[in-house]
């Protein structure tokens, strides 16, 4: 299916979905609330939600019918992406703005991931958290009267509190809820930053519960909400009747099908962010709020595979860095809107400055673009995007996913570059470069640098020119272990 295949299925599902929201939208907040005049923001962060694993983007297995009727008030972007393939250096360049070689940031604990042996470079050594000296959004906001609250994963550092915000719920430097002595989405949590629950209580729930405290408290002043709970990252550790929901819906449907335990997560996390909205239009909050629900990486492919899109979270190909993305602001983002333009997380940070009337302070160096433009009806000015990873990411299991050029690595150092719908991998250990056309070929399945020589000759000139101007590190020291075969 090429791209505008997709748009067009995209706008008759947002067709459908505005016709399922009018009714309520009718009970929708009027005027702005009270004593406020900047927008509150609520940035919902999703943890490895796949781009196609929602209703709205035309899923029949999902069941997720609050992101749709948040999708069908706001403008779905069907070509938004992650500024990294996994979760910390995403959520870092998020936060800080700016381009992972600026944070040093590449990928979650060590860079040298997988067997020596395989490995024929010395990969650039990883920065594990984001430096206190990085101004975050969360700051600026803070600085400019904006109540901050952080609720979920965090996984920059050791408390989200040393960076701009002023409640903590549950964040800390793990990357799941089961990692070192965390006790999972059950309680008990074991999160020394999360007071116990009752027994089987279910951590998504308790963290939103939590989260709408926090608005409570926050009445007449605006906010920043930075809601990330954790889920749908693994363990897949679903409430057992959704699971046998997503078990009997299988039943006749075609070879890999997703994971029902998966499934069950998503519409846990889906009621959640029902949860939320319901709040701020239940309190007259939701006419002034700013909205952003998105992934912060690709889908996880071995339990939830993105056709047409190939591979997945960890992966610099579409499936692991291509999200899903809306954002609502009632009366300055048109319902229903679709959008094409390609973006990524990186646009948040000067959007919400854009958004709330914030200065960008001097010497602040930002990589993304605000998107109020778009939200006008504009268009942006064509750019390119860059990922850079040079570093070394394992497959799960040995050859389990055949979208990768090789069994051992989800991603081995490299970089990627992109340019209207024309996306450029070079990788660092033999040169290769792959040259692919979004528009007609989403998928990555046909190399066309021997067909399109100078486009490719460009786009890599180019990457070239950014790695020198961002002093983004390259690779080259030889690892001695390497070996070509296994013994």
């Amino acid at each position: 299916m090429n791209y505008y295949t997709r748009m067009k299925g995209i706008s008759v599902i947002m067709a459908g979905l505005l016709l399922l929201s009018a009714g309520s939208m009718v009970h929708a907040s009027e005027g702005m609330e009270a004593g406020t005049s900047r927008p509150n923001i609520l940035l919902i962060n999703i943890d490895d939600l796949g781009w196609k694993d929602l209703g709205y983007m035309g899923s029949s297995y999902y069941e997720t019918p609050n992101v749709d009727r948040l999708a069908a008030r706001g403008m779905v972007f069907s070509q938004a992406y992650a500024s990294a393939a996994n979760c910390a250096p995403s959520r870092a360049a998020l936060f800080s703005g700016m381009w992972t070689p600026r944070t040093g940031i590449y990928t979650v604990a060590n860079s040298d991931r997988g067997k020596s042996i395989h490995r024929k470079l010395i990969p650039t050594p990883n920065t594990e958290y984001l430096a206190d000296s990085v101004l975050t959004i969360a700051e600026l906001l803070q600085q400019g009267g904006y109540r901050t609250a952080h609720a979920g994963k965090w996984h920059l550092g050791e408390d989200p509190a040393d960076q701009g915000f002023e409640v903590n719920i549950a964040g800390l430097e793990a990357g799941n809820p089961s990692a070192g002595e965390l006790g999972g989405y059950f309680a008990p949590y074991n999160n020394p930053y999360l007071e116990e629950g009752p027994e089987g209580e279910y951590l998504t729930d308790r963290i939103t519960s939590e989260a709408i405290s926090f608005l409570e408290s926050t009445r007449g002043q605006p906010f920043f909400l930075n809601y990330a709970p954790y889920i749908v990252h693994t363990p897949i550790q679903p409430k057992e009747k959704l699971k046998l929901k997503y078990e009997q819906k299988l039943k006749g449907r075609s070879a890999n099908n997703p994971d029902p335990g998966y499934a069950a997560m998503v519409e846990t996390m889906d009621a959640n962010v029902g949860r939320l909205v319901d709040y701020l239009m239940q309190a007259g909050r939701f006419e002034n709020t700013l909205i952003i629900f998105t992934s912060d990486n690709g889908g996880l492919y071995r339990v939830s595979r993105q056709e047409p899109l190939r591979a997945g979270k960890g992966a610099y190909y579409e499936g692991g860095i291509r999200v899903p993305l809306i954002i609502c602001w009632p009366g300055r983002v048109a319902a229903g809107s679709v959008t094409g333009e390609p973006v990524t997380n990186l646009d948040f940070y000067p959007t919400i400055l854009a958004a709330s009337g914030l200065e960008k302070p001097a010497g602040k160096v930002l990589d993304g673009t605000s998107l109020l433009p778009l939200f006008r009806g504009e268009r942006l000015n064509e750019r390119y995007l860059y990922w850079h990873f040079p570093i070394y990411l394992q497959a799960y299991k040995p050859g389990a996913n055949p979208d990768l050029p090789d069994p051992y690595f989800r991603t081995r150092p490299g970089s990627v570059i992109r340019k209207g719908p024309w996306k450029l991998h070079e990788y660092f250990e033999d040169g290769r470069i792959e040259l692919y056309n979004l528009e007609t070929d989403i998928g990555e399945r046909k190399d066309l640098k021997e067909l399109y020589p100078e486009r490719a000759g460009a786009l890599y000139r180019q990457l070239k020119q950014w790695r020198r101007q961002t002093g983004a590190p390259v690779p080259t020291e030889r690892n001695p272990r390497y070996r070509k075969k296994e013994e």
